[in-house]
């Protein structure tokens, strides 16, 4: 694997293409805009709203320096469509936690478009890189810094 590769799901990938279209287009254009308002205060050296509006173009520009490598990095993971037996990036699993007798699905995703309150966990995230490679039926613990969770695969969507 490249180190520079980025795992992303198709609709990840989409999403970051969205977003970047959109800072180079609109927010650029919007930042030029509240730039030259801020310079026709006059002295910009004692000038917040300057100062305030080049603060976000910088922000904007990194932001999209960032989205840039992304998309140009980017290998597509695709959802584990062939392979219901194992657990790989881009499975969805459902799985137990044994201590409190709850189901939880959880989608396994790069690094890059993890969110955990979209149930989208990463492949290198202590339970993401336990369950890589499990199946059903199989009993992992995980150490996470709560304490150590127990979750029993319950099938692989």
């Amino acid at each position: 694997m490249n180190t520079n590769e980025v795992l992303i799901t198709r609709e990840g990938l989409d999403k970051i293409k969205v977003e970047l279209e959109y800072l180079k287009v609109e927010k650029r254009l919007d930042i030029a805009e509240k730039i030259k308002t801020a310079r026709e205060f006059g002295d910009i050296s004692e000038n917040s709203e300057y100062d305030e509006a080049k603060n976000e173009q910088a922000e904007i520009e990194a932001r999209i320096i960032k989205l840039e490598n992304i998309v140009k990095f980017a290998k597509i993971i695709e959802e584990n469509s062939k392979n219901k037996d194992i657990i790989a990036v881009g499975s969805k699993v459902t799985v137990l936690d044994v201590e409190y007798n709850e189901e939880e699905t959880y989608s396994i995703v790069g690094t890059t478009e993890a969110d955990p309150y979209e149930k989208k966990i990463s492949n290198i995230s202590p339970v993401g890189s336990a369950l890589i490679g499990k199946k059903v039926g199989e009993v992992i613990e995980v150490q996470v810094p709560t304490g150590t969770l127990n979750y029993k695969v319950l099938k692989i969507i």
